[in-house]
């Protein structure tokens, strides 16, 4: 997982209310759903679709979707009181934008299309999604982790909260200049 995509993780694995290793899940789910996504329209379509204009506009979108999710972390860290409500579908669709965006994600799949078999590239294609599943749910543990640990206090938490907020905006923002 990339430092952006942790980054875009970060603020939703922070919620006290839930099991983190949950956003990491749903995260994996998403961008897994994208990815594949991705590698099917290239195995169907191969020779047809214009890539690089699809891969810019993608990248635009993670961009202003990490804002947003640094944006909405940091209005949550302002309120009073921590929201108890899930993140399931903030985390699963950020995943899902995030494996939808970019040629970095193509060059996974890429050795799917060299499988003479569908078989074969379809298994190939379960275990990179199983393991992009496993990473960004150990990393999203990891991050409740931290939260739990220097987040004893509401302050703390706000804090946490706010920090990963901030460095979503932050990367957001390079990310969009970038392209």
């Amino acid at each position: 997982m990339s430092p952006p995509e942790k980054s875009r993780v970060a603020p939703l694995a922070t919620d006290q209310q839930r099991t983190h290793w949950r956003a990491g899940l749903q995260w994996g789910l998403g961008h897994t759903t994208g990815v594949l996504t991705m590698a099917v329209l290239l195995l169907w379509l191969r020779d047809r679709l214009p890539l690089d204009v699809l891969s810019a506009y993608s990248e635009r979108a993670v961009g202003v979707a990490l804002i947003v999710v640094g944006a909405v972390g940091a209005w949550k860290a302002s309120r009073a009181r921590a929201s108890t409500h899930s993140h399931a579908g903030a985390s699963f669709a950020m995943g899902t934008i995030h494996g939808l965006a970019g040629s970095a994600h193509l060059f996974g799949v890429l050795p799917a299309l060299a499988f003479a078999g569908r078989g074969d590239a379809l298994g190939y294609l379960a275990g990179f999604g199983a393991g992009a599943i496993a990473g960004m749910s150990a990393f999203a543990a990891g991050i409740g982790a931290l939260s739990l640990r220097f987040g004893t206090t509401p302050q703390q938490s706000r804090g946490f909260l706010y920090a990963s907020s901030a460095a979503a905006l932050v990367i957001g923002g390079v990310w969009l200049v970038g392209q």
